[in-house]
């Protein structure tokens, strides 16, 4: 056998058509990473700003960070399963990933509301610290096992505080409530029920001809430029602050567990920072994009009011009734309730003196 230079081997192998083994700084070979396409599937349409968009952002950051190894295609609600079906999607791997917000699962599940948005709840910071730094994310994820569905869950979106609704007519007191047929998001939509308020749960694309046809008086959604895309301010001229339901809202990424544990831990990485990452972008995108939608609802006429206090204390009343009721009737929803009351409890003692009122 003729003796052959070691610096030849590598063009060797080139031109033979398998290039060689990348190796680590120790010598170890590097595995080839295998392209995943995954369809993910979303509650939200991809038009809608910030809580549409989010789902566009996080798919380009994890096309992008890992080099294209991993490339999530987007699916508008209905083009493979319908809004509410997401979950159950996911889980039966009908699709490998999900984007979603887990206060539509509340039929399911009674604690999903609870990682999803609080009646006055905490606000991003306090909410990611108990994600993160406490035991959100693993309560997260406890849920989902405990009631059978076979996903992975992060925490991949975030936005500011919503406005409290939408009115035909002015809400001058608790009594103007009775009757109502209103879209009311979550744990926020069991309070609105005390007061008389026929209630559904509808998603985004139902929300504005379900207004047009009368079949809703009123509704809730999200912020203001948010809500300026859908038309609320066509039909309803009342929008009422603060969003004492959704002070924050969380969105999730469910990916399911099967596709999960077959991805290699750096592609695992690349998934949770990217959701992370996408986090920031929301919140910095809702806060940024208020006070102009606002302006313009002025000059088309909407009156944007302040619920008075004794309105807001009554709605705080009636939350602290519901919770207790649901925390009995539900031991899952009573260990996570708890937990997130104490670590607020915790937090107060730095929040109340950190920050300038």
């Amino acid at each position: 056998m003729k003796y052959i230079p070691l610096l030849l081997i590598p063009l060797l192998a080139f031109y033979s058509g398998c290039s060689p083994k990348a190796t680590t700084s120790n010598g170890d070979e590097v595995p080839t990473v295998k392209k995943r396409n995954m369809r993910l599937v979303s509650l939200q349409n991809t038009g809608t700003p910030i809580v549409g968009e989010q789902v566009i952002w996080l798919a380009d950051s994890i096309n992008k960070m890992s080099a294209g190894n991993l490339n999530l295609k987007v699916y508008d609600p209905d083009k493979l399963v319908g809004a509410l079906e997401v979950l159950d999607a996911v889980s039966s791997g009908k699709v490998e990933a999900g984007y979603s917000a887990s206060g539509f699962w509340m039929g399911k599940i009674p604690a999903a509301p609870l990682f999803c948005s609080v009646p006055f709840g905490p606000n991003s910071s306090e909410y990611q610290a108990w994600f993160f730094h406490g035991n959100g994310m693993k309560l997260y994820q406890e849920m989902y096992d405990t009631y059978g569905f076979n996903v992975k869950v992060l925490v991949c979106g975030m936005i500011p505080p919503e406005t409290s609704g939408w009115f035909a007519n002015e809400i001058e007191s608790l009594d103007d409530l009775q009757g109502l047929k209103m879209r009311f998001f979550g744990l926020g939509g069991d309070i609105m029920k005390r007061y008389g308020v026929a209630v559904r749960l509808l998603p985004p694309g139902e929300i504005y001809p379900a207004l047009e046809k009368g079949v809703i008086d009123a509704t809730e959604f999200a912020m203001p430029n948010i809500d300026e895309q859908l038309g609320f301010y066509k039909i309803a001229k009342y929008n009422y602050f603060p969003g004492w339901h959704q002070q924050t809202t969380t969105f999730e990424l469910l990916i399911n567990k099967d596709v999960w544990n077959s991805l290699p831990e750096h592609q695992q990485a690349i998934i949770e920072s990217a959701s992370k990452a996408n986090i920031i972008r929301g919140i910095a995108a809702g806060e940024g994009s208020q006070g102009p939608a606002m302006k313009r609802n002025q000059e088309r006429g909407v009156k944007q009011i302040t619920w008075p206090p004794e309105m807001i204390e009554a709605f705080r009343s009636t939350w602290n009734e519901v919770v207790e009721e649901k925390a009995a009737a539900d031991p899952f929803f009573k260990k996570v309730w708890d937990d997130l009351k104490a670590f607020r409890a915790e937090y107060k003692e730095w929040g109340d003196r950190a920050y300038v009122k």
